[in-house]
């Protein structure tokens, strides 16, 4: 679903849920009308003594009919209400003092409703359910008193019906307005949640296009530099192996073997990159991926590799790198060191993934060690990647790279 989708079904609902209570407030007002009228005829006659009410009481009523219309339709604020509130309060006081009390309850029930629809909070609603209990109580007693004496003990039992009435009003209506509230907030709350789920799909759906991006101009480097430089180390292999090739043809054969090796790694490394660019999804395994360049090295060469390669599972940065370390360190290995013979192992220790390479090449002394492009390259990527890169050597003592790199989840 679309943000615009989402942000539509939440104004319908809101459209919906004020046409909800536009609709409660259109019934309260004609039914209010309604127990006006009733109230008008059952005391047309008035009370005994007050021949006058019904005038009065048609007064009174008018006048809450129309205070009750502005306060409805016209005010909207709840704080602009609140003089109508107590406007209220005293004409159902002297309404309910002018009639014998039938149907009074009734019309605090009503004019209650309104007031309980348009509060939002619970505390407000229970202050004013209270003060109109007790202001009713008062006036039932004062409209039935007429000059005799009448103790709280009667109003309670001749009002008991009225007062379990209110009560049950006050709990039946906000319990309503509570559930129904609460159901709304869930439901803004998941449409909120729903849309930032959509916000985060099209940021992830953006983050996937440009580590798709980056991660083809990635390539796109890696194949300029490495390719690049591999290419570049044949010819320059070839040609010391023409200068030779009559005064020393065991040397002359070594560097051949030593550029025909390289030029295999670089063919390699052009069609591993062709594959992540097409996207492809198969690709061997990590332990068969080095198996195989260790194959391709030995095939035809004359070289020796031993190996013990554990079976692990990495992500596709960290097999290239492993698999790129080893391709460059076997390289080099016959370039620089004249090397005939490894030994390679990859194995999981802990937390980590342990990398080693050997070789019975010339070696040099490690103070004299100068890092060239491959090598840096390797220290670069090791420590990009969160691991450590180093070398051990001796004049004549062959070569050694140690490489540890975290187990996938421990970076």
């Amino acid at each position: 679903m679309s943000g615009k989708n989402i942000w539509e079904l939440s104004q319908n609902k809101l459209i919906r849920s004020a046409g909800v209570f536009r609709a409660a407030k259109i019934l309260i007002f004609c039914l209010l009308i309604a127990v006006e009228i009733i109230i008008a005829v059952m005391n047309a006659r008035g009370r005994e003594g007050l021949e006058y009410a019904i005038w009065v009481i048609l007064g009174i009523e008018i006048a809450l009919t129309a205070e009750n219309a502005v306060k409805m339709w016209v005010l909207k604020k709840f704080r602009g209400k609140i003089a109508c509130y107590v406007l209220d309060t005293l004409l159902l006081l002297v309404l309910t003092y002018f009639t014998d009390g039938t149907l009074i309850s009734t019309l605090y029930i009503i004019i209650l409703s309104e007031f309980y629809i348009s509060q939002e909070k619970l505390s407000g609603s229970i202050a004013m359910g209270a003060c109109s209990i007790v202001l009713f109580l008062v006036m039932f007693g004062v409209s039935h008193s007429f000059g005799e004496r009448i103790d709280l003990g009667w109003i309670l039992s001749n009002a008991f019906n009225d007062l379990i009435i209110l009560v049950l009003h006050f709990l039946i209506i906000n319990f309503t307005l509570l559930l129904y509230r609460k159901n709304a907030e869930i439901a803004k709350t998941v449409e909120e949640l729903n849309l930032s789920n959509e916000k985060l799909r099209r940021a992830n759906e953006e983050l996937q296009a440009v580590t798709v991006l980056e991660e083809r101009q990635r390539i796109a480097k890696e194949i300029h530099d490495t390719a690049g430089h591999s290419i570049t180390t044949v010819i320059m292999q070839t040609e010391a192996a023409k200068l030779v090739i009559e005064s020393d043809p065991a040397d002359a054969k070594r560097k051949i073997a030593a550029a025909n090796l390289q030029a295999r790694h670089a063919l390699e490394e052009l069609r591993e990159s062709v594959h992540l660019l097409s996207g492809s999804e198969t690709k061997p395994s990590l332990r068969d991926a080095l198996v195989d360049i260790i194959h391709e090295s030995t095939d035809g060469t004359g070289i020796v590799i031993r190996y013990e390669i554990q079976a692990l599972e990495l992500c596709d940065a960290k097999t290239r790198f492993l698999m790129n370390t080893l391709k460059e360190g076997i390289s080099n290995g016959l370039r620089h060191g004249g090397a005939t013979a490894f030994w390679f192992e990859l194995r999981e220790e802990g937390d980590k993934v342990m990398f080693l390479l050997s070789d019975n090449g010339r070696g040099v002394k490690l103070s004299a060690l100068k890092e060239g492009f491959g090598l840096s390259g390797m220290h670069k990527r090791a420590e990009s990647l969160g691991g450590s890169l180093w070398f051990e050597t001796e004049a004549g003592d062959g070569f050694e790279i140690h490489l540890t790199l975290p187990m996938d989840g421990e970076l």
